[in-house]
């Protein structure tokens, strides 16, 4: 195997990463507008999500399983062309039910990432804190970018163009790799290029249960977070904006790109600190500032905004490196699957989560409140971890020709 194929794979996984984001987030925008193209509720129109969010968590044990059994440059290769298929066909419907349907495919193509880009990427990178660090970044810029993607076509090329160009892209992407991999440029790895320590049986069942817990708290955190944070800012800060969709995008952008360079400090203190203390750390964080967001309006609410993102960035190459610690090498794509029926999986549980306070109240006080205590719960599970027995550090890497960052 070279190292061209290796830095290869890395690389498609990172973009792939920022691509996965932006697509699976832009109807959280575009919904606005569909609110007065279509003449119907946002609570309504929200839960159209529900299915692909569903199918998002759904899927990746699957595919994280195919990635493992059959070959996970592949699998990469079907998650761009099926999931930029979804996404040009959301742009094309005419209406709710086409788009439940539309939305439903790029969920399902979405899930094959996580479980399969991740766990390629660690097989091909040596300093795997760093590696995740830079892969954190590429997907917090996915996820800032969709709302600005989504605002910002939609205002100028209308709500079509919001679905349709990112769609093409990710059809692009997908073209290009199944290329590289028939001319044999890319190729999958059989093994790590940087060994794990082997944990005990006894520690690999205790994180799993501990893990379970925090993944499904943080699951449920995040996309309650990213589902509604365009309309909390439309409602509290939609007045500074000029009630314009694309500041309202812009301003969410901000939010989520302010967490892309400490996510990379959270990659490399995973190379080098403890992993629980790291984790435990930024879900402490997150129980004041979810209250915060709970209560706060203008400015003030954009800052608590932005420190929950950037905890809950920063956390993410800890847990995936404690699920790689804790995971035989040959599971690794199954392991990560799990992990994102868990996280993932709770997506559609926020999606009517939001939805059912959003109609019983007309805000988002209660919701916050919730996901305080969702963070409160996984800080709590997260002390039950076991300890680093290495100090956080792994394993010297064994010199391989295909090592990459």
């Amino acid at each position: 195997m070279t190292d061209m194929s290796a830095r290869l794979s890395i690389g498609f996984s990172w973009i792939g990463h920022a691509l996965m984001h932006i697509v699976s987030a832009l109807f959280l925008t575009v919904v606005l507008a569909l609110e007065k193209d279509w003449h119907l509720p946002y609570d309504e129109l929200i839960r159209l999500w529900t299915l692909g969010s569903l199918l998002i968590g759904l899927g990746a044990p699957l595919a994280g399983w195919l990635g493992d059994r059959w070959s996970e440059c592949r699998m990469m290769a079907v998650f761009f062309l099926v999931t930029g298929a979804g996404t040009v066909a959301c742009g094309l419907t005419d209406g709710p039910a086409g788009m439940l349907w539309a939305l439903a495919a790029l969920g399902l193509g979405s899930s094959i990432y996580h479980p399969v880009g991740m766990s390629w990427m660690v097989k091909n990178a040596v300093n795997r804190g760093k590696a995740l660090g830079y892969l954190g970044i590429f997907g917090t810029v996915g996820i800032a970018s969709a709302a600005v993607v989504a605002g910002g076509l939609t205002q100028w090329l209308g709500w079509r163009s919001a679905f349709i160009i990112p769609g093409a892209i990710c059809l692009g992407m997908g073209v290009a790799l199944a290329l590289l991999i028939a001319l044999g440029v890319v190729e999958d790895r059989k093994g790590d290029v940087k060994p794990q320590p082997k944990a005990s049986r006894g520690d690999v069942i205790r994180a799993f249960f501990v893990l379970s817990v925090t993944m499904v708290c943080a699951g449920l955190m995040f996309n309650g977070m990213q589902v509604v944070l365009p309309k909390l800012f439309d409602a509290r800060l939609g007045h500074l904006m000029g009630d314009s969709t694309l500041g309202v995008g812009g301003l969410v952008t901000a939010v989520y790109l302010f967490a892309a360079l400490p996510q990379l400090i959270g990659g490399h203190l995973a190379d080098k600190f403890p992993l629980k203390r790291i984790y435990t750390l930024c879900l402490l964080i997150q129980i004041p500032m979810m209250a915060a967001v709970a209560v706060l309006a203008d400015l003030p609410l954009v800052a608590a905004a932005a420190l929950v993102v950037v905890a809950s960035q920063v956390q993410i190459p800890a847990e995936n490196l404690l699920l790689a610690r804790y995971t035989p090498e040959k599971h690794r794509g199954l392991a990560y699957g799990a992990k994102f029926i868990l996280s993932f999986g709770a997506g559609p549980l926020a999606v009517q989560l939001v939805a059912y306070v959003y109609e019983r109240t007309g805000e988002f006080v209660m919701l916050y409140i919730t996901l305080s205590v969702l963070a409160a719960v996984a800080f709590l599970a997260a002390l039950l971890l076991p300890a680093d027995r290495d100090g956080g550090k792994s394993v010297e890497p064994v010199p391989a020709p295909a090592a990459a960052e």
